[in-house]
Formats: structure tokens, sequence, C-alpha cells
């Protein structure tokens, strides 16, 4: 029954993306505004399908801490869910995603329209970060919030890898916050599963960090042991 439910699931998520997409690319004349408000409604439709067909109900803890402001959103990276569910919930943002990602048919093109994002090249090293401080900077004083993941990749639940520097760089240049987040979706939704299992996915927002004063490396490693931390508190898997 879960694999049934997980099929309909992604099938219908998938029809109705696909959807979304040739409508951004027949209205690319369109103001961003338009694309944004096409972006939004699909994940909030994502969110809804998601609860509908496989039971997966996203809990959302610290709203109070968003300020008003755009800051930097650093979130854990485990599952697909976390990709569109933070979009419901956060001011305009755009994303930092890699290169790649722009060339894939249809998605790629409609994604570029719809968030703007800032592509990198990860294998470029101290050029993507510029490339981040430099775009990002441009964006934040434009009013929208960044967001990055700063795994560069989807993690498996339980494990990690250093956190890339150049969200704390962006935010230290910019003058901003920068706000964790950390989410038990992969509990539920493995990175590479078709099985989604039911459950209450506890997404939490944490308190806004402040980089001033403190190398990026330094603002870093309090992002990544805040993260973490919850991640320990909050997912089973990263229990056992």
């Amino acid at each position: 029954m879960l694999l049934i439910r997980s099929l309909l699931f992604i099938g219908f998520a998938g029809a109705v993306l696909a959807i979304f997409a040739l409508a951004r690319l027949r209205l690319f004349w369109a103001p961003k505004r338009v694309h944004w408000a096409i972006t939004l409604a699909y994940c909030h439709v994502a969110v809804w399908a998601g609860r509908f067909f496989c039971g997966l109900d996203p809990e959302v803890e610290g709203l109070e801490n968003l300020p008003d402001e755009p800051c930097v959103i650093m979130i854990k990276h485990t599952s697909t869910f976390e990709t569109y569910w933070h979009v419901t919930v956060f001011p305009k943002t755009t994303w930092v995603i890699k290169r790649e990602v722009m060339y894939v048919p249809i998605v790629g093109w409609a994604m570029k329209l719809a968030l703007d994002p800032i592509f990198i090249n990860r294998g470029s090293g101290r050029s993507a970060v510029k490339q981040v401080i430099g775009k990002g900077k441009k964006k934040l004083a434009e009013g929208s919030w960044v967001t990055i993941f700063p795994e560069g990749t989807r993690m498996p639940p339980g494990e990690t890898r250093r956190y890339g520097v150049s969200g704390a760089a962006l935010a230290r240049d910019a003058g901003c916050k920068i706000i964790p987040v950390a989410h038990n979706a992969g509990d539920y939704w493995g990175r590479r599963s078709v099985i989604k299992r039911p459950g209450k996915i506890r997404c939490v927002i944490g308190p806004p960090i402040d980089p001033s004063g403190r190398d990026p490396k330094e603002t870093n490693l309090i992002v990544q042991d805040w993260i973490e931390s919850k991640m320990r508190e909050i997912s089973v898997l990263y229990q056992d």
C-alpha cells in the first residue's frame, strides 16, 4: 500500500510540475513576480499532495525567529521535501544551485525563470564562493532571501560533511543574519527511496545567527553545530 500511495504521489506531483513548468516557459516574458507566484502555488500543491497521498504532515517550529529583513537560509538537505516545503514558509527566496541543474530539459529552464537562482560550479572552489557573495548580495539588496544547502548535496540521514563556507561569507559581507533550519524529512522520505512513509515531519527554524565580527569559518561551525545538534534531537535515524 505504501508503494502504491508513493507512486500516486510521484505521478501526481510530476504531472503538476510539468504543467507548471510549461506554463512558466509559455510566460517567459512575464514579470518575475508572476513566475514566483507560479512557483509558490506549485510548492503549496506539492505539500498538500504529500499529505494527501503519503501522510507527510509537516509541523513548523520557530516561525517567531524570522526577522523582517532578508537573510541567508542554511538548511539541512536529506530529501526532496525540504526543497519545496521551505518555499511555502519563508519570504521570497532564491537558491544557490549547482549549474548542472540549469541544463535539465524543461525543469532546469523553468527553475531559472521561477527562482532566478545563483548557478555555481561546485568544483571551482574560491571562485564559486566569490560568485555566491557577488550575486547573493545583489539578491539580498533587492529584497530576496537566499537559500543555501550547505552540504552541497542530499545527505543520508545521520550523516553530514563539512558545510560549505559561502553562506557564512555572504551573510558577513552583506551584513545580514543566517537562519539555520533542521528537519527530519529524511526519516520518512529517503534520498533515493521511492517509498514515502507517513509521519509528522518536524521542521525547526533556528534563531538568527549574526556573522558580524567573526571569520566565516567560525560562523559556519556555529551554524553546523546548531543544525546537527537539532538533527540528533528530532531525527530517529540520527539516534540509531
